[in-house]
């Protein structure tokens, strides 16, 4: 996975959003203004997902490329580094993992407004 892959994944997904909030490399990926990845753009070798704090210590345990969140809170966050033995299939599911736990945390309005969103588009 390269960092145009990386993005144009994570803007695939619905009412996404990027911005560089932390300094000029670092991309950060939103959903309805939570943040649920990010990757450093002029030196792509990992990624940071949101992860459910057992799945992240599984992940860890069975991959090399996860580690506890680098910057992040290591309970709910992993990185991932990119060109170890996870394939791109895989990060994507976790890219998806995480994004869905921040959907799942936001208010019923911002779900209902991410909804109408959604439908506007379809139209």
């Amino acid at each position: 996975m390269n960092i145009e892959e990386f993005r144009d994944y994570c803007l695939s997904l619905a009412g996404v959003s990027e911005s560089t909030p932390f300094d000029e490399k670092t991309l950060v990926f939103k959903v309805m203004d939570k943040m649920f990845a990010l990757g450093n753009m002029e030196d792509f070798v990992s990624i940071n997902v949101k992860c459910d704090p057992e799945k992240a210590i599984e992940l860890r345990e069975n991959y090399q490329a996860v580690k506890p969140g680098y910057h992040m809170n290591k309970k709910h966050w992993n990185t991932i580094s990119i060109h170890l033995d996870m394939p791109d299939s895989e990060i994507k599911v976790w890219i998806k993992h995480s994004y869905e736990l921040v959907l799942a945390g936001l208010t019923k309005k911002k779900r209902e407004e991410l909804k109408m969103t959604r439908k506007n588009l379809d139209v």
